[in-house]
């Protein structure tokens, strides 16, 4: 059964940091590209950032510049580091990969909040 987590979320005030983590089980990661998403409710969800197999990574042009997606296979774990965070980076951060076969998996997301 493959199933995703996200962890690393919180509360942290404009201009901090925060490190998320999508750990993956029941499969192996490194054959997957790993996509992060974003979702505010009332609004359409948003590709932050994208890692490929090779480990090409594309980002959405509001966080390009301020957060890296890089991927550790042997944790079977995705990392998106979000630097110079803002209040407008807060939301749900969920994560998935897609095969071919199965379809998509999504984890249950982890919420981020950025406010002073």
């Amino acid at each position: 059964q493959v199933q995703l987590v996200e962890t690393g979320g919180g509360l942290v005030q404009p201009g901090e940091s925060l490190r998320l983590a999508c750990t993956v089980s029941g499969t192996d990661i490194s054959i997957y590209a790993v996509n992060w998403y974003r979702q505010v409710p009332g609004k359409r969800r948003e590709l932050v950032a994208a890692i490929g197999r090779g480990d090409a990574t594309i980002y959405g042009d509001s966080v390009q510049g301020r957060f890296t997606c890089s991927r550790d296979n042997a944790k079977n774990t995705v990392i998106l580091q979000m630097d110079n965070l803002n209040p407008e980076d807060s939301a749900v951060y969920l994560c998935n990969i897609v095969d071919a076969v199965a379809g998509t998996y999504w984890g249950q997301g982890t919420q981020v909040t950025v406010s002073s």
